[in-house]
């Protein structure tokens, strides 16, 4: 019998480090081809850096260099940019996902390129903004998408079609506003059964929301307090994503490690970035799982003999039955006064 054949085609949208980080201008590169803008009359240009008033066209060009020895054909089209949920990463959507910005603003001249091997090819593009386009940052790329999909042998076969893009940074004119806002707080503690014998850890997670119409490159403070005002933890968070597109929730998690393990208090964190500054806080209470189960145990006793004991003292103080009424008492007669006697 032949094996199950599973076919998995994965769109990895491979931005080379010069697509995902700031780093010197070079051209988004996947070692098998490059895309990059055209050179400027002044230097080479590592992204897109585009501003336009709404209702108005902007054109430029795009290069894809072929870096291989064999001819290459790539589908060349424009997406939008967003954070990734889970750690702020940048992307882009893919092909078949809806476009509502850059993605489906910019179109280039061509839709599908052959490279010569050892060489490069030059597209034209045009960036048509709406007149009802809203004014701020609009980031997408222009990708360079190989749609050869290569089959591997095996029971599970992966199919890979790599793409390499550009990125596009268009700024619409209008008015621009920074806002930042921190979202769901949580906090989880990982305690041991019995206080002392074990770690005491805790995980704190929350969301970040551009909520105005700038890229930021937020920065985040966490603060814990104690019983009594004490600072249990202060620190400045790594990991924060160092472009936070205008819209874009991004969920992070911080560990906190030798975390309290009785106490009650609150963790507060903010976010700022230029010309915005939001904070969140959530309250906690750290009790041991032992301590927790006698707490318990004894909230629970109490509970039934409060009960208890408030049934008999009213059962003590229930007033008796009043008994049948008495019958009304009849009438009594007057005694006549008796008229003084006369003195002789």
């Amino acid at each position: 019998m032949r094996k199950p054949y599973t076919l998995l085609v994965l769109l990895l949208t491979l931005l080379a480090a010069s697509l995902l980080t700031s780093a010197p201008a070079r051209a988004a590169d996947n070692g098998s081809w490059s895309v990059f803008p055209i050179a400027s009359a002044v230097a080479q240009r590592p992204y897109f850096y585009l501003s336009a008033d709404p209702g108005t066209t902007v054109e430029d060009k795009i290069t894809v260099a072929n870096k291989t020895a064999g001819p290459l054909t790539v589908r060349l089209y424009a997406a939008d940019a967003y954070n990734t949920v889970r750690d702020g990463g940048f992307a882009v959507r893919t092909l078949d996902e809806k476009q509502r910005g850059v993605g489906a603003w910019a179109r280039p001249a061509k839709s599908r390129v052959t490279v010569p091997p050892r060489r490069s090819v030059t597209v034209p593009f045009t960036l048509r903004v709406p007149e009802q386009a809203e004014p701020g940052d609009h980031v997408g790329a222009l990708v360079a998408l190989d749609e050869k999909v290569d089959a591997g042998d095996g029971s599970l076969a992966l199919g890979v079609r790599r793409a390499v893009g550009a990125r596009v940074y268009l700024r619409v004119n209008g008015p621009a506003v920074s806002a930042i806002t921190v979202e769901r707080v949580r906090i989880s503690h990982h305690q041991p059964l019995v206080p002392g014998l074990g770690d005491s850890t805790a995980t704190i997670s929350y969301t970040l929301h551009n909520t105005g119409n700038v890229t930021l490159d937020p920065r985040v403070e966490l603060r814990a307090e104690g019983l009594f005002g004490r600072t249990l933890l202060a620190r400045d968070l790594t990991g924060i994503p160092s472009e936070l597109l205008p819209g874009q929730r991004v969920r992070l998690t911080e560990p906190w490690r030798d975390a309290p393990q009785l106490d009650w208090g609150d963790i507060t964190l903010t976010a700022y970035a230029k010309d915005t500054r939001e904070s969140a806080s959530v309250s906690f209470f750290a009790l041991p799982w032992l301590m927790a189960v006698v707490v318990a145990a004894f909230g629970a006793v109490g509970s039934v003999l409060g009960v208890r004991w408030f049934r008999g003292r009213r059962g003590r103080a229930r007033p008796s039955e009043p008994g049948p009424p008495s019958p009304p008492a009849g009438p009594r007669p007057s005694r006549p006064r008796s008229s003084p006697s006369a003195r002789p």
